[in-house]
């Protein structure tokens, strides 16, 4: 079977474990865009992965996505999906679509003074460790409801959800429970939220456990192991 060949069967899987789990929410699987995370996946795969047009590409690194955003055109949107340094933050507001991982207020005064300098829009999300890790960033769950009210005064900074990471577990359904957390959470925030501003999207989910986060809400998917399985060295 050739490289895109099997890409193209392990994206038509995911797709339709997708549809499946959009279908069992009662959801349109419009509403849930997957990202595909190319941090270990080699030059030709992502090649491969966009002739089939998939074009929403997630890097853990500012410094990989940097690098390869480079290399391809600008129809792709890159996602930075990993912890971002305030001292990145440029690389960040020049090549990042979406950021889901900002993870404190100094991070985000740290993106405004990049994008006003730049006279960028940068679209966020707010990162919350809602598993407890000490491993993990994240806004404390408490510590976001605190400040909330104070982490929309950036005009070059649009805050359009929250994104969190389920604690590994051979079982799916145990990050159930910190999926719908993400989402209650939402739910709490959106009505403090300045005129204008929607958190409409929950970033949550990965290979392991993108099912029971698309039944409790979520609008982005992290995607890699699942689309590179079966490929040499594939270890994402």
């Amino acid at each position: 079977m050739s490289l895109t060949a099997r890409i193209a069967e392990n994206l038509a899987t995911v797709r339709k474990r997708i549809a499946v789990a959009c279908g069992r929410a009662n959801r349109d699987p419009t509403e849930v865009t997957m990202v595909a995370v190319t941090k270990y996946a080699e030059i030709e795969w992502i090649e491969a992965l966009l002739t089939l047009g998939e074009l929403e590409l997630g890097e853990n690194r500012p410094q990989q996505l940097a690098a390869r955003a480079a290399l391809f055109s600008d129809t792709v949107h890159w996602h930075l999906i990993g912890h971002l340094q305030r001292n990145k933050a440029d690389l960040a507001v020049r090549h990042a679509a979406l950021v889901h991982s900002v993870d404190s207020p100094r991070l985000l005064a740290a993106i405004e003074m990049e994008a006003a300098s730049t006279g960028r829009m940068v679209r966020v999300l707010l990162e919350v460790n809602l598993s407890g890790e000490k491993q993990k960033h994240g806004f404390d769950k408490d510590e976001l409801e605190a400040t909330f009210d104070t982490l929309h005064g950036h005009p070059h900074v649009a805050i359009e959800g929250l994104m969190t990471m389920a604690a590994y577990a051979d079982d799916p359904e145990a990050a159930r429970p910190t999926f719908r957390e993400l989402r209650t959470l939402r739910d709490r925030l959106q009505p403090r939220c300045p005129e204008g501003v929607e958190l409409r999207r929950l970033s949550m989910g990965m290979s392991g456990d993108f099912e029971p986060a698309i039944e409790e809400g979520a609008t982005l998917v992290r995607i890699g192991s699942a689309l590179w399985e079966g490929l040499p060295a594939a270890t994402s």
